[in-house]
């Protein structure tokens, strides 16, 4: 995931397949019915390029809703909870059309805080969206669970 991340620009197929499979055992109940990520303005097309190429393999449609609306810290630099919250105040932009409002797939290559698919999270569920799944690659943060 490294290599992808930061060599190659793209995750391996393989992860992919993983991810798909990963996906099946799981079965959420709704079932997601379109795909979306949180963006990155450091690496715009890693998550992005990843999250359609899941979506297509599960059949799905991908819905690149989410904006990045400015530039923020990494949340891994963030001292505490409140900083990191405090971080993501207003960093995301949300489009959906109602269409949309169904559940869904939220896709990120990294968590540091959790704090990130919770504000994501919340803002579709207000924009209308009426599950969302988060699922990241890999844990950062030593302290999530």
């Amino acid at each position: 995931m490294v290599n992808g991340k930061y060599q190659t620009n793209r995750f391996a197929d393989e992860l992919t397949a993983a991810c798909v499979e990963m996906l099946q055992a799981w079965s959420p109940d709704p079932a997601p019915q379109w795909v979306t990520c949180i963006p990155s303005l450091n690496h715009p097309e890693l998550v992005p390029d990843f999250a359609a190429r899941l979506a297509s393999a599960l059949g799905l449609p991908f819905v690149p809703c989410i904006a990045k609306t400015r530039t923020n810290s990494p949340q891994k630099f963030m001292e505490n909870s409140y900083q990191q919250v405090k971080n993501l105040d207003g960093a995301f932009h949300i489009n959906l059309e109602p269409k949309d409002y169904q559940p869904c797939l939220l896709v990120d290559d990294m968590i540091d805080s959790g704090w990130t698919f919770t504000v994501a999270s919340a803002l579709l569920r207000q924009a209308g969206c009426s599950a969302v799944y988060p699922m990241a690659l890999a844990l950062n943060s030593p302290g999530i669970n």
